[in-house]
């Protein structure tokens, strides 16, 4: 019987950077690094399992007022948030099939902490890797991470990856 391939989880998200809806810098450095470090040239014994977390706004406005909203805003507004959320994914789904392995991507919503360990205890995979943007002791207070409960909670070990100190925006909170 075949040996089945190791599953590695790769939580991923967009920047916070306004105007670059693209994968945050941390996310992107994470994936990259269990590319070059984990799976290496050993494609077949790998699987990626690439999850993406929206967090729902409040209103669905992000810094808009929504006061005057209509039903169509909010359908637009969903819809948006749907094609980011798949954007983010394609360019994950094509770095893998660019060196070969295989993976599955899916986005699901809500608070990221709970989500992510829902998830891992429905797919059970073998590896957690999360990046992180290395937030000092003041600004964890007040902004939260999502690996450092991952790494407390989180049922499968998890490796979490920080930003390189160069790929740091001006605002370390931002990714």
């Amino acid at each position: 019987m075949a040996e089945q391939p190791t599953r590695l989880m790769v939580a991923v998200n967009e920047s916070t950077l306004k105007g670059y809806p693209h994968a945050s810098i941390s996310c992107r450095g994470a994936f990259e690094w269990a590319l070059k470090k984990i799976v290496r040239d050993n494609v077949a014994g790998f699987k990626l399992l690439v999850l993406h977390v929206q967090v729902p706004d409040e209103d669905g406005f992000d810094d808009m007022d929504s006061i005057y909203a209509s039903p169509e805003d909010f359908r637009s507004m969903k819809n948006r948030d749907r094609i980011r959320g798949l954007h983010l994914l394609e360019f994950f789904v094509n770095r893998c099939y660019e060196i070969g392995v295989a993976c599955e991507a899916w986005i699901k919503k809500g608070d990221p902490k709970e989500v992510i360990l829902h998830e891992i205890r429905r797919v059970q995979p073998d590896l957690l890797v999360v990046g992180s943007r290395g937030l000092g002791p003041f600004q964890r207070v007040f902004v939260g991470t999502v690996s450092e409960f991952c790494l407390k909670h989180a049922e499968c070990p998890v490796i979490v990856i920080k930003r390189r100190p160069e790929e740091t925006p001006q605002d370390p909170v931002d990714d």
